[in-house]
């Protein structure tokens, strides 16, 4: 992609992300993300109604007067948009590709935090950990990340989520609202990393889908390509057995991964490149 549109490209995503936010989203990013406990504020004179756990007993005895703690909602979060760059990604039959679709969820996403304050960071991975950029605050560092993301072209063409989360479970050692955002296409088990990192960080997942995946078009005799593994197939979509066995396998690849998702307590939400994105993200959060 060119320079200029790359940066028209970049524009349109940090418009309608901001506008989304603005008068949209933000206040179902608020509501279904809390801050993350209390943070120590200062030490005052006990008055009537205090309660009896929150004094300081050094500085009581110090100043041979009741004092307590006061403390202060910590608003302040940290989120981590974990993006699946990887092969499959580039798939798209309709308005988008899901790599395109991954971008409008991490613009929103990230403007959101932006506008409460919060710092975002992400980390780009396919079967290895392609790119890490660090969590900070500020809309200039939210378009870096959606430059990077429009721009960087992975390595590799697989895709390893556990690998990804065993790296930001070891590089975030603070609680994060983390965000994995991708089509889940992964032969290997990644379900137990998603539970451990669950236990330390607010994991949810962002499935990336493209309805012509379920449904085969009928276009005769034609050419599958698994971008994942660089391989092959060619099969007879007039062929009806063969459209209806092919919905079959999809169905029932979503259906197992949301099970499991629900089974290890992993809110879940599907995103398909030809619908709007507010819809899934809001009832994603409404459900908290």
């Amino acid at each position: 992609m060119e320079t200029k549109d790359l940066i028209k490209k970049i524009r349109r995503l940090e418009i309608k992300a901001k506008g989304l936010t603005k008068h949209i989203f933000s206040g179902e990013y608020n509501s279904a993300f809390k801050g993350r406990g209390m943070a120590f504020s200062e030490v005052r004179d006990y008055q009537i109604g205090d309660e009896v756990r929150t004094i300081d007993w050094n500085v009581t005895a110090r100043y041979n007067s009741p004092h307590v703690k006061v403390f202060d909602e910590e608003r302040e979060m940290t989120v981590m948009l974990l993006i699946d760059i990887s092969g499959s990604q580039n798939f798209g039959t309709k308005d988008r590709s899901k790599r395109e679709l991954a971008s409008e969820i991490a613009a929103l996403l990230a403007f959101a935090a932006v506008s409460n304050n919060d710092k975002v960071g992400a980390i780009f991975f396919s079967t290895s950990i392609e790119k890490y950029i660090a969590p900070e605050k500020g809309s200039k560092h939210a378009l870096r990340i959606l430059h990077d993301l429009l721009e960087f072209k992975p390595k590799q063409s697989g895709t390893s989520i556990k690998t990804c989360l065993e790296f930001h479970r070891n590089t975030q050692k603070k609680r994060t609202i983390t965000f994995v955002i991708s089509d889940f296409n992964d032969a290997n088990n990644f379900l137990d990393a998603f539970k451990l990192t669950r236990k330390k960080h607010d994991t949810l997942a962002i499935q990336l889908a493209d309805h012509s995946e379920m449904n085969l078009p009928k276009m005769g005799l034609i050419q599958l390509f698994n971008a994942e593994t660089s391989t092959t197939t060619w099969v007879n979509s007039d062929d009806e057995k063969v459209r209806e066995k092919f919905a079959e396998i999809f169905r029932a690849k979503s259906e197992a991964l949301k099970k499991n998702f629900q089974r290890s307590g992993i809110e879940h939400v599907t995103c398909f490149t030809d619908q709007d994105i507010i819809q899934p993200l809001t009832a994603l959060f409404k459900n908290r």
